[in-house]
């Protein structure tokens, strides 16, 4: 079976509970692309199968996420679930914000929370962070396309809407826009709207993943998750490729969703006239 479940994490749950989930339903492997920290929600895709082998080709999808930051204190986690490391009294307003948010759009450098799955020499940031041990992490690039305000929650919460590329940490924006403000900033919730074509309008949660039979659950076509040009193939071609085959075709540079007749085939590059097989779901 290959496709995708696009399942509404809740706040609570770790991403590992919702793909140990969709396994004892569906009784085959799964994973998950973009892990969701524990204390948010939001939309997580779940693939079926041999699905997971396109998760390095949905990785620069555009995200939307929905997000309130507290100002006035800042914690080791960069979120509510950490222990406070810095606080100030100082308020900040609705103007200053909005004046604050156009610098962060675009590509910027963002340094990414300790408490994160970054690898540092062999071990994950958050193993380090939680052993006492003093590490710093490089900037990176990410990509915001648009940072703006939703509304006030309190005098010292607000609520913003992110839409930006794969690797980019929220709870560090929290903490840059407290800077910019003269503050500290502190993400108290997190939902994420979408990733790519997986949305809360092709969602199911918790409970309807549970109750609903295999038959009638929503299942996202594995091809309808990327968006390459198409490629048809013969049969016996498809079989060399499928085979480990390199064939010769005409095709310019790039990479294609491949077909055999109706029937998906995989993901394919083309290179110097060569035509292979990158990440095939076919069984």
């Amino acid at each position: 079976m290959q496709g995708f479940i696009n399942v509404i994490k809740e706040s609570g749950m770790t991403s590992f509970d919702v793909v140990n989930k969709v396994k004892r339903k569906f009784k085959i492997p799964c994973g998950h692309m973009g892990t969701l920290d524990p204390m948010a929600s939001g939309v997580l895709a779940v693939g079926l199968g041999k699905t997971t082998r396109l998760f390095n080709y949905l990785l620069d999808k555009v995200k939307v996420y929905v997000a309130d930051f507290e100002f006035g204190y800042e914690t080791d986690t960069l979120d509510i679930t950490g222990k406070v490391l810095k606080e100030n009294k100082i308020e900040v307003n609705k103007e200053d914000i909005v004046k604050a948010l156009p610098s962060f759009i675009g590509e910027i450098d963002q340094i990414p929370p300790k408490y994160s799955a970054k690898n540092i020499n062999g071990k994950r940031g958050y193993e380090l962070a939680r052993e006492g041990v003093e590490f710093t992490l490089a900037s990176k690039k990410v990509t915001i396309l648009d940072f703006k305000l939703i509304e006030k929650i309190n005098d010292t919460t607000y609520r913003f809407e992110i839409t930006c590329k794969g690797g980019t940490y929220i709870r560090s924006l929290a903490r840059d826009l407290g800077y910019k403000l003269g503050t500290f900033g502190t993400m108290v919730s997190l939902d994420r709207r979408k990733a790519g074509i997986f949305t809360y309008d092709n969602a199911i949660t918790i409970k309807e993943l549970m109750e609903t039979p295999i038959e009638e659950l929503k299942i996202i076509p594995a091809d309808e998750a990327v968006d390459y040009t198409k490629v048809l193939l013969g049969r016996r071609v498809a079989e060399r490729l499928l085979n480990g085959i390199n064939e010769k075709y005409p095709y310019p540079d790039g990479i294609y969703r491949v077909y055999s007749k109706t029937e998906f085939i995989g993901i394919g590059e083309a290179k110097n006239y060569d035509f292979k097989i990158k990440a095939y779901v076919k069984d």
